[in-house]
This record gives structure tokens, C-alpha cells and sequence, in this order.
């Protein structure tokens, strides 16, 4: 049975700002806002997070779309799985306590993220948990070094060493410092959890991550030999910039170009100044142990 309906306290009064230089990113939320944000004005918004309910069912799915694009996922199930254990993990809704709002159509019922685990272990009798499993051995055997996806196929087939799946996703322009107190009530549930004997007491946990690359950087190594002096250094932009942090504690991680699967109108079309930057995603693989002090590095970071 989910759990009742509790209110996450998280950050208040987020602005959303245009950043004023040369990077950008469009997409169908944000169509509304442009020519705010041609001038470089701030939209101040109150954010709540809280316990997934049905309603959010499109919200969710909206929000795991965007992350596996045309992977071979029921993210219908998926999102029903989230929803269903709903004593674990937060949907980042606009505050239901906005004064002298009188729109009709306001979209206060939105989902603008999610932030939650699902347990991988084998033990996990859902379909679309298989397919999670099946696609991560894929992407691993196509994409990674060898010593990445003999650890990958380690942990999928362990189950005395499970493996929890971070999904941290939310719209673009949502500033990062909305994900450390989401983050810190994972955290706190996810105690909550294991205190109670439910599966989430894992060893490992896998995050995969939305980036962006320009264009030169795909061909980075054929040019690096010709021109090796006047080759620029690539840039790579993260849709949730506290995902490099998680990066940079990885232990194994690999990533792969989505470009071919990637929907401009759903995902957004990112540019570096005249450059369009191409869609990438990178595997994260890292112990569970490091996951407060990763927290704690993001909370630094963004203050």
C-alpha cells in the first residue's frame, strides 16, 4: 500500500533566470517565457516537493521520456512503480500557496521533477525492471571499457550486492540547489525503508545523466592529430549540473550519444553560441557509502 501524502520542505522562492550568455536551451515549457527571457528577466516561482500521487502519472512519465528517449522501457509501469512506492522519493510540484492567483490555467499541478530509486536486483519481479537491467547490460557491452562492463554485469547478477537506480530529473532552467534538500529526503527515506525491511539497502547505485557536447568534440580525436595545437577545448554542458559532482566520484561510468533518438521538442535544443551542442548520456556507477558525502559536496557547491 503507498504511503499518505507528505510534504517535502525544499527551496523556496527559486528563480528562474535566464543566464545571459551565449547558452541556451528551447523546448515546449518554455515557449511562454521567451521574450522574458530575451531580456534577461527573473521569473520567481515557490516550489514544494512531495509524495508521487496518480495524478502526477503524465507529469513522471513526461520526466522519464526526456531521460530514455526511445529506449525499449514501459515507462508506464515504471512510472506506476515510482507512484506505488511513494514512501520513497519526491515530486517537485509549484506551491499550492501562491497569493492572488486567479489563473485558471495555471499549471500548479505540473510535474517539475522527480527525484526517487528503484532496486535493479534481479529479486524485482517487474517487467519493466528487467528491461532496466537488460538495457544497462546493453549500453555497457556497446559503450564501455572492459573493466566498466564486467562491473556493471557484476552488480546486475549479485544480488548480495544490490543495485538501486538514482533518478534525478527535472526541467531544464530549475536551478540546482533544488536537488539538495530532494537528495536529503531520498536519503532519509530511504533509512526509513531499510528500518522497516523493505528492499533498499543497496550496495551500488547507477545514475544516468543528460549532457550536452558540441559538435567539434564527436570529432575530437581525428582532428587532434592534424591541428592538435589550435584545437579548441570542448565544452560539455550538464542538464542538472549537479550530476558532474556525481561524476566526478564515480567509480565506473561510461556514456554514449543519443543524437539519433534525441526530440528537440520534448528534450530541448541546446546551442553554444552559433554551435548546436549534441545530446549525450553518461552511465554512473558508484559505491552507495559515497552518497551523503556527494550530497554534501553538491550542497557546497551550489551555495
Amino acid at each position: 500500500m503507498a504511503a499518505p501524502v507528505k510534504k517535502r520542505d525544499i527551496e523556496r522562492n527559486v528563480k528562474n533566470k535566464s543566464s545571459g550568455d551565449d547558452r541556451s536551451s528551447t523546448n515546449s515549457e518554455e515557449n511562454e517565457h521567451d521574450a522574458m527571457e530575451e531580456q534577461g528577466m527573473e521569473i520567481q516561482v515557490d516550489f514544494e516537493g512531495r509524495s508521487p500521487l496518480d495524478p502526477d502519472y503524465h507529469g513522471i512519465k513526461t520526466l522519464l521520456q526526456q531521460l530514455f528517449l526511445k529506449a525499449h522501457i514501459d515507462l508506464g509501469a515504471l512510472t506506476e512503480l515510482i507512484i506505488s512506492q511513494n514512501y520513497v522519493g519526491s515530486v517537485v510540484k509549484q506551491s499550492e500557496d501562491l497569493e492572488g492567483s486567479d489563473d485558471e490555467d495555471s499549471d500548479i499541478n505540473d510535474v517539475f521533477g522527480i527525484t526517487t530509486v528503484i532496486n535493479l536486483s534481479s529479486g524485482q519481479n517487474y517487467p519493466c525492471i528487467q528491461q532496466l537491467r537488460e538495457l544497462l547490460k546493453q549500453l555497457a557491452s556497446e559503450h564501455a571499457n572492459d573493466a566498466t562492463n564486467n562491473m556493471i554485469k557484476h552488480v546486475l547478477e549479485n544480488d548480495s550486492e544490490p543495485l538501486g537506480l538514482l533518478i534525478n530529473e527535472r526541467f531544464v532552467n530549475i536551478p540546482a540547489q533544488i536537488s539538495v534538500p530532494l537528495l536529503e529526503n531520498l536519503v532519509s527515506e530511504i533509512k526509513r525503508a531499510n528500518s522497516k525491511r523493505m528492499p533498499f539497502n543497496f550496495s551500488y547505485y547507477v545514475l544516468i545523466c543528460k549532457l550536452y557536447k558540441t559538435e567539434d568534440q564527436k570529432i575530437g580525436k581525428k582532428l587532434k592529430h592534424k591541428k592538435k595545437d589550435n584545437l579548441e577545448e570542448p565544452t560539455t554542458i550538464w542538464s542538472n549540473p549537479e550530476e558532474e559532482i556525481f561524476a566526478e566520484e564515480a567509480t565506473y561510468s561510461f556514456e554514449f550519444s543519443v543524437e539519433k533518438e534525441s526530440d528537440s521538442g520534448l528534450s530541448g535544443t541546446w546551442t553554444e553560441g552559433d554551435d548546436e551542442m549534441v545530446p549525450y548520456r553518461r552511465v554512473l556507477l558508484f559505491e552507495s557509502t559515497k552518497l551523503q558525502s556527494i550530497i554534501d559536496k553538491i550542497k557546497n557547491h551550489v551555495s
